[in-house]
């Protein structure tokens, strides 16, 4: 960043706004990722998540004014829930950039693909509020552990790409998809259905403070967009955008189609603490936190725990001249020996602190390391 700005005229600088649309036909992403059991049938995991994925819209898009390129029929820009939905043409495939799917089949597991595979998702938006963040992770964990363990019955749908649509251009939360089974349900009621299973699920089979957490928060925010989704300005994106938008909009006597609110729904996502009306509201204390400014600042050099990533980033400030090369899965160290000497870490949960701590602080250079990691 600081390198590319000496590269401006001055007094301009660079902005960077965290959302997925320009509003001019193009699309950026937001990726999640999730270290699924190998041995789960793909087909299963595109049958049960792709339900999921079209309804959970409801509490993680970021909010949208407009249509790519296009006007509803009064002549107004229409509130989208999602920013990403416009631009799914397809249900499963490779491609990430052109022709989106729903589920997308990138498979680099960073790990032993003997056992793991890396469910790549492209299919959600960039969140600001952090607990429409933490249930967009949290819930889907849950849901792919549902189905690793065949815990699901069949939501699918019809047609996931008109429903991923129809699902994002209704506000109102009261547009129904079709099911296979010949049912029909809204987005809202579909979520409700993959609760009442997660919740039956977490009781008998993982029953961590965790995922407590996540279900009850999820309860909540159903319960909230049931009754009036206004009340969940302070948690969802799209809802504090949509408040922000019609409060201008009122205020100044705007048009939905004012360039203005082009402008309003862009500096939402301004990353900028002084800018960005998101960072706005957190600041004036109308958006709930979970995490502090401390902790944020904390995990930009301090690596988590309970991972691999704890080894990785301690051999990385602890032997920096001995690092030849860092992957997600393997460590590559130069102990001045003759060759280069590579460490694998393909399972994601060993190098924990528990595990290596007291390895690393015996050990005063790359080489002490490799030798007992060798003996």
């Amino acid at each position: 960043m600081q390198a590319a700005s000496r590269l401006l005229p001055p007094g301009q600088e660079i902005v960077v706004y965290k959302n997925n649309s320009d509003g001019k036909g193009n699309s950026y992403g937001t990726h999640e990722n999730y270290l699924v059991d190998r041995a789960t049938p793909f087909g299963d995991i595109v049958r049960d998540l792709t339900p999921f994925f079209v309804s959970r819209q409801i509490f993680t898009g970021a909010g949208k004014l407009g249509l790519e390129a296009q006007w509803d029929e009064r002549g107004k820009h229409v509130f989208q829930l999602t920013q990403r939905a416009d631009f799914f043409e397809t249900e499963v495939g490779l491609e990430t950039t052109l022709k989106r799917p729903i589920i997308n089949t990138r498979d680099e597991p960073h790990a032993d693909p003997e056992r793991y595979r890396r469910l790549h998702v492209i299919v959600g938006d960039a969140n600001l509020c952090e607990v429409a963040l933490f249930l967009k992770l949290g819930t889907t964990s849950i849901v792919l552990k549902m189905i690793e363990d065949a815990f699901l019955p069949d939501f699918s749908l019809v047609n996931p790409v008109a429903a991923i649509h129809d699902v994002s251009r209704d506000v109102s939360l009261t547009a129904h998809v079709a099911l296979t089974d010949g049912r029909k349900m809204t987005a809202l009621q579909l979520q409700w259905e993959y609760l009442e299973l997660a919740r039956k699920y977490v009781d008998r089979e993982d029953d961590t403070p965790e995922n407590r957490e996540v279900v009850e928060r999820w309860e909540v925010v159903l319960r909230g967009l049931q009754t009036d989704p206004r009340t969940l300005s302070a948690q969802l994106d799209w809802v504090a955008k949509l408040r922000l938008l019609e409060g201008y909009r009122e205020r100044d006597g705007l048009a939905w189609s004012d360039a203005k609110l082009r402008a309003i729904d862009l500096q939402y996502h301004d990353v900028r603490r002084d800018r960005g009306l998101y960072h706005r509201l957190a600041h004036s204390g109308k958006v709930e936190r979970l995490t502090t400014d401390e902790e944020v600042e904390r995990a930009i050099m301090e690596p988590p725990e309970d991972t691999r990533a704890f080894f990785r980033g301690r051999c990385i400030s602890k032997y920096p001249d001995a690092i030849a090369a860092a992957s997600w899965d393997s460590l590559i160290l130069d102990t001045g020996r003759d060759a280069l000497q590579r460490i694998p870490m393909r399972e994601p949960l060993r190098g924990t602190r528990a595990h290596v701590e007291e390895l690393l602080d015996a050990c005063e250079d790359a080489a002490a390391l490799v030798d007992r990691l060798s003996g």
